[in-house]
């Protein structure tokens, strides 16, 4: 080609025949033979694996059927075929050259040529968005291929893409690219863009239209804070709102979309397709705890309870060291995104020698607001206890709970950075139904650290406190024990506490601390080394801190990190194997 040539064509359809590649086989056979060899490639080491990948006769047998007949044949086809890959990376002046290599073989030798850089790009807009002026600058400030930057096919779909995103994504749902080309010089290798696309009118959304519900009615939708009537489209807005549905225990799959060819794009219906779950389920489970030991479970839920969007959620759990029934039933969010709920518990323990009996009825709002939940619970519950070695007692408190957590993390089902925050407020009044004035205080913080490519460094701290005259008449769940998996490891489950007969006890005064160090191999598998050190007592003047330590293999399963740990505890010299499920709490 002599002087400046437009190659606009070969640019836009080069992707589509890769498509039509095909393996070569024996080429010519005229009788005249040549030593057995191989087609082989030789190509920038850039270039090399794309080649490879496209150009099927690479690695065929040459033997005594590529003679110079075939070998012009197969050298106008690698031209034709290499021309065409190599334009999808912007080289549209390659050279393809043959050349016999040693046993027989022959070369396929690619000189991609130079590389097309971007020497001119227009941007055109129309339709409502070209009066924002501040925005269409934003656009064409990110432009994915500036001028300079070199050309590829694949990057110059993806620019006008991101170009389009960036209206379409919000306020403008049908903006569409009404023309572009790309129009390249194989003499200059330079390349000059222009992308014409129209935003269409800006859109609002209006109101909801819903398709698929039978069972429940179309208020329990409107509970999940839908977009607002007026308020302006956005795509982000629709996904989250989608996400809220298929988030619950009433359907089985969501869409949730609006019309982009509507003729009143200023209130476009939200178009809302949901599939219904089957309300009641039944599971069954079993486990393992190096805390409570073995576990059986069974559960029952209904997500139309009383015939009404009530989820009912109740179960029988069997463990080893502790057994317990429960039914919770959670009403749908309130207007203000509120979640109300109401529950009793039966439950048996025995651990460290200490046996509980307890039954519990409560109710319980939480408000969660992205990364903070804050939790308003009364509670009112009866417990007896029965120490191994001394006498039982009885207690009941009726009391109020506040509990706030801030969840900072990257992933919280597998955190490599940032921290988690737990404080917790309650207490009772013997003026109301208590046998116990008392007010508990409960912090809990963790720091997530990467540290190098793959590794974290884990630090944690606890600490509370309960003031009262004495720890007689408080439940247990306002009094601290500590010792296990997920604590202070290289003790036994809540073993850390006051001692009463051969019993542990809770007592009025918590401490712990830990530090813990992952190194992450490639894949799922990891190791971690840890210090930890606490104790539980109920005077200050006697309390000392318990310090345990070892190492332990990481596995990252769906739920989080496994960790199975092999810990020593200084105090009872002793080891012992603890496993749980590390997550952030």
């Amino acid at each position: 080609m002599s002087g400046p040539a437009v190659a606009r064509s070969r640019c836009l359809a080069a992707g589509r025949r890769l498509a039509g590649l095909v393996v070569f086989a024996a080429l010519l056979s005229s009788g005249a033979a040549s030593a057995v060899g191989v087609v082989s490639l030789e190509a920038p080491s850039g270039l090399q694996p794309l080649l490879e990948k496209h150009l099927g006769f690479i690695g065929e047998k040459s033997g005594d059927e590529l003679d110079e007949g075939g070998r012009v044949a197969l050298l106008r086809r690698a031209r034709k075929e290499v021309a065409d890959i190599l334009a999808t990376e912007g080289h549209f002046k390659p050279s393809v050259e043959g050349r016999e290599t040693p046993g027989g073989g022959f070369a396929v030798v690619v000189d991609p040529g130079p590389r097309t850089t971007i020497a001119d790009v227009e941007l055109h807009f129309s339709g409502a968005a070209s009066g924002a002026a501040e925005r269409l600058d934003a656009l064409r400030a990110a432009w994915a291929l500036p001028v300079g930057q070199p050309f590829r096919q694949a990057d110059w779909d993806a620019a006008k893409q991101q170009l389009l995103d960036g209206l379409s994504l919000r306020d403008y749902a049908a903006a569409a690219i009404t023309a572009s080309e790309a129009l390249i010089d194989p003499e200059s290798a330079s390349a000059r863009l222009r992308v014409d696309i129209d935003s269409g009118r800006a859109f609002r959304f209006g109101s909801i239209e819903v398709t698929g519900l039978a069972d429940y009615d179309r208020s329990l939708l409107e509970r999940y804070q839908p977009p607002e009537p007026g308020e302006p489209y956005s795509q982000e807005r629709l996904l989250r709102y989608q996400t809220a549905l298929q988030n619950t225990p009433y359907f089985a799959s969501v869409v949730v979309d609006i019309d982009r060819s509507t003729a009143t794009p200023e209130a476009a219906p939200v178009q809302v397709l949901v599939t219904e779950a089957k309300p009641r389920r039944v599971g069954f489970g079993v486990g393992v705890s190096s805390n409570t030991g073995y576990r059986f479970e069974t559960s029952y839920r209904d997500a139309h309870f009383l015939d009404k969007a009530y989820n009912l959620v109740s179960g029988l759990r069997i463990e080893q060291r502790r057994q317990l029934a429960y039914a919770d039933v959670f009403l749908p969010p309130t207007q203000a995104g509120y979640l109300d709920s109401v529950g009793a518990l039966v439950e048996h323990t025995h651990i460290a020698g200490l046996q509980t009996r307890r039954q519990s009825f409560g109710v319980v709002r939480t408000i969660p607001r992205g990364n903070i939940e804050n939790r308003f619970a009364i509670n009112y519950q009866r417990e007896m206890l029965a120490p191994d070695d001394s006498l039982g007692t009885r207690r009941n408190a009726l009391t109020a709970n506040w509990s706030w957590t801030g969840r900072f993390v990257d992933n919280i089902l597998d955190p490599r950075d940032g921290q988690v925050l737990n404080l917790q407020l309650g207490g009772a009044s013997q003026a109301v139904l208590s046998d116990r004035n008392f007010v508990r205080v409960y912090g809990r913080y963790q720091l997530f650290w990467p540290v190098m490519r793959r590794d974290v460094l884990i630090l944690r701290a606890e600490g509370g406190i309960t003031l009262a005259e004495s720890r007689d008449g408080v439940p247990q769940d306002f009094l601290f024990r500590t010792g296990g998996a997920q604590t202070v490891r290289g003790y036994a489950y809540q073993s850390l506490g006051v001692k009463d007969g051969s019993a542990t006890v809770g007592g009025r005064y918590l401490a712990v601390t830990s530090a813990e160090y992952v190194h992450w191999y490639e894949g799922n598998w990891g190791v971690a080394a840890f210090v930890d050190a606490g104790n539980a007592n109920d005077e200050r003047q006697l309390f000392k801190m318990n310090l345990g330590y070892g190492v332990g293999p990481r596995w990252k399963s769906p739920a989080g990190p496994i960790a199975v740990d092999l810990a020593y505890g200084q105090r009872d010299h002793r080891l012992r194997l603890q496993f749980a499920v590390a997550i952030a709490f």
